[in-house]
């Protein structure tokens, strides 16, 4: 069973790879924000982000079931504590790539596509924070923890919609970061 699954990832991987190949191809003429960090800055590419999202938001809110529900509460408040910005986006890109992404589907293929292009950028993000050798605080783990906590009261289809429907909120915050060296 587990090799099995790790068949299942390695083939996931390679077409994720792929498509971030073609979604890069596209990227030619797209400007990317700098996003400063504790030890070094990450660039990402902000208004191709939101584009692929505006692309399949109309779908996710349709079939979010769960209104009451939110992943983020106030997770995005006080993460300027020493160095606590690069930690935290670490894992939550880390918690994209492996909750979410991995287990949203579309019956739309347009919208697959999309949301593979959200994906590999998310892996191209984290590999470059990757390189930042950022620190963890407790406190990051315990915000990181409560939008895990959010993502497991639901149905894990149920909560990948959630999660997809509310990267507006992500896709925000990073557009503010990288307008605003300061934060």
């Amino acid at each position: 069973m587990t090799v099995l699954l790790f068949q299942v990832v390695m083939k996931m991987l390679l077409c994720c790879s792929l498509a971030l190949l073609l979604v890069l191809s596209c990227l030619k003429d797209v400007k990317s924000r700098a996003i400063p960090l504790s030890s070094c800055s990450v660039n990402v590419h902000t208004q191709e982000l939101q584009k692929y999202y505006s692309d399949i938001r109309s779908d996710l809110l349709a079939g979010d079931n769960e209104i009451g529900t939110r992943t983020y509460t106030d997770v995005f408040t006080r993460l300027h504590q020493e160095g606590q910005m690069c930690c935290f986006m670490h894992l939550l890109m880390r918690f994209y790539i492996e909750r979410v992404f991995s287990s949203y589907t579309s019956p739309q293929p347009i919208n697959q596509r999309c949301s593979s292009a959200l994906a590999n950028a998310f892996v191209t993000i984290k590999r470059d924070i990757h390189k930042c050798h950022c620190h963890c605080g407790e406190e990051t783990h315990r915000k990181i923890d409560s939008i895990h906590a959010e993502f497991t009261k639901l149905q894990v289809d149920t909560a990948a919609r959630k999660a997809m429907g509310e990267l507006n909120v992500v896709l925000e915050w990073l557009e503010g970061l990288g307008q605003n060296p300061a934060s």
